[in-house]
């Protein structure tokens, strides 16, 4: 009996073991899983512009909607956002040049400083969104495990901010198994506070790039407040350096 047991616990921690080594041989570095997020997403070689329809629902506010011409430099780190629609909020403007975001008002002709972390107008999403991905710069990996989003098998990775700097210091991911797409974030405050819930439920493959073509921000502070964006008309043309300068939102904003 006592040989029966032995051999018994032996086949279970050969088993035991070969399955975290299996377990081990499957699940990927993800830190380079972070890494490839960040270089799929990102243009270093050429221009990026959309058009950003822009949907807002509010419990307060009610409905509003926006239309925005999109512009990105990643090798500059720079973007521009121009309102195009409704015709009350023509040429206002998000830019961001030299690590500094600006926001312009034509009425006024004035421009304020502001900051990546701040919401994006009135809505559910923040001017960081609009940024080129830098997760593996930003965040570190606390924690993962396997997991599925409805029908998706996923990799659930958790995040932690290697600087005070970013918009939220704790980030869930899933990332799909089988494309490593994000389909989903919970991104939360210091102590853990669910402060906003991201889906992305559509992409579009553009070259050897991935861009979320319909994105989907549900505020975790105040109940039922959610933004839509949905991009289109994607082009990798070269734009002119004049777009990245406040001197082309004062012009084009008259």
């Amino acid at each position: 009996m006592k040989r029966i047991l032995h051999a018994f616990v032996l086949s279970t921690l050969a088993f035991c073991g070969a399955a975290r080594s299996a377990a081990a041989q499957e699940s990927p570095d993800f830190a380079r899983v972070l890494a490839l997020l960040d270089s799929r997403s990102s243009f270093p070689n050429t221009d990026f512009s959309a058009v950003v329809q822009m949907k807002t629902d509010d419990p307060e506010k009610g409905r509003s909607e926006e239309k925005m011409a999109f512009f990105r430099r990643d090798s500059k780190d720079a973007f521009l956002m121009l309102t195009i629609e409704p015709s009350t909020k023509k040429g206002q403007g998000t830019l961001l040049v030299d690590k500094d975001l600006w926001i312009y008002d034509p009425t006024s002709r004035k421009f304020t400083h502001s900051s990546l972390k701040d919401s994006y107008g009135d809505s559910a999403a923040r001017n960081s969104d609009f940024r080129n991905s830098s997760k593996a710069e930003d965040y570190e990996v606390a924690a993962w495990t396997s997991g599925s989003l409805g029908k998706h098998d996923c990799w659930i990775i958790e995040l932690k901010a290697r600087r005070d700097d970013v918009t939220y210091p704790f980030i869930k991911l899933w990332v799909a198994k089988t494309d490593y797409l994000e389909l989903k974030a919970e991104e939360y405050s210091l102590n853990r506070r669910l402060l906003r819930t991201s889906l992305f439920p559509a992409w579009a493959k553009v070259g050897d790039k991935y861009i979320a073509t319909r994105s989907i921000f549900q505020d975790g502070l105040v109940a039922g407040k959610r933004t839509e964006l949905l991009v289109s008309e994607i082009s990798v043309r070269a734009l002119s350096d004049e777009m990245f300068t406040k001197s082309y939102l004062e012009k084009v904003g008259r």
